[in-house]
């Protein structure tokens, strides 16, 4: 009788004891997959230029921005008031065609732009260019908004609007919509092609680094856990996010998006505050590191 208790018990046990090595070789297996499918795409993507450190993709952003920028008249800045009146309201009509708020819109837009990448790769771009990565940052951010604008505009001006009220727009919209116009058929061929990255992207560079880097920082307070189910748990919350369509996502954004930004500028004060003898010498190693190579690349 004892025999026959004991050893359920003892197989019970193993399985326990084996549980973390099989999950972390989920992991290690998904991991595995993703790298040896996609890490060429990768490595093409970020590919410096011949005989520099500077990723040829990183060049084409920056230039479209500043082109943005100068075209527009830095429509980024002058525009700026403009930009709060509408969040506020002043030019809603109720009988415009739309899903969503100003603000909604807004805050949509944030919560994929704002995130992550704004700690984590903050702190790689440091870690890679040092102090000076941070003034080419703050550079890059400011001349972004005009391609930010620019692909906002763009997505207004060529959206779909359907008798019912809703409206469907993006990139693979206006790229066929505004190549028709003049006559050049690569528009569907660009459409199609960014709607294939955009889901490599969700899946990649979007989804996975989130999870990844939340897991990071919940294994650290939680202790070790295995990874894939901090992948389950998001993913049973943004599925329950998205799918009640665009308003299910803006109702969530607008209650979640100003929180997270607040959270974020009152951290980082916080941070400066009990920092605050070391400013001078920050700003000092900003812009000193600014111009040299690492400083460069790493911004």
């Amino acid at each position: 009788m004892r025999h026959h208790i004991t050893a359920p018990l003892l197989a019970a046990a193993g399985l326990v004891a084996a549980a973390p090595a099989f999950a972390q070789s989920i992991d290690e297996q998904v991991n595995q997959m993703f790298a040896s499918s996609t890490g060429w795409f990768v490595n093409l993507i970020f590919s410096p230029f011949p005989g520099t450190s500077f990723p040829w993709i990183v060049a084409w952003l920056v230039i479209a921005a500043t082109v943005f920028t100068v075209y527009f008249g830095l429509i980024q800045f002058r525009a700026f008031p403009h930009s709060i009146a509408l969040v506020r309201g002043d030019y809603s009509d109720p009988n415009d065609a739309g899903e969503v708020s100003h603000f909604q819109a807004l805050a949509t837009a944030l919560s994929g732009t704002v995130g992550l990448g704004n700690i984590a790769g903050v702190a790689v771009a440091v870690g890679i260019g040092g102090p000076g990565a941070t003034f080419w940052m703050i550079l890059a951010g400011l001349m972004g908004m005009a391609s930010k604008f620019t692909e906002c505009t763009l997505g207004v001006k060529y959206r779909n609007e359907y008798a019912d009220g809703t409206v469907s727009g993006g990139p693979m919209y206006y790229l066929t919509k505004g190549f028709d116009e003049r006559g050049i058929p690569a528009g569907k061929f660009l459409a199609v092609l960014f709607s294939v990255f955009c889901i490599l992207g969700a899946l990649g560079g979007g989804n996975m680094f989130q999870a990844n880097q939340a897991h990071q920082q919940l294994s650290g307070v939680l202790g070790e856990y295995p990874g894939w189910i901090t992948g389950v748990i998001f993913a049973v919350i943004v599925f329950a996010v998205i799918v009640g369509g665009l308003k299910s996502i803006a109702r969530v954004t607008e209650k979640v998006v100003p929180f997270m930004g607040v959270l974020y500028v009152l951290t980082a004060l916080v941070i400066i505050f009990i920092n605050y003898d070391k400013i001078g010498w920050a700003f000092s190693q900003i812009f000193e590191g600014a111009f040299t190579g690492l400083g460069v690349a790493g911004g």
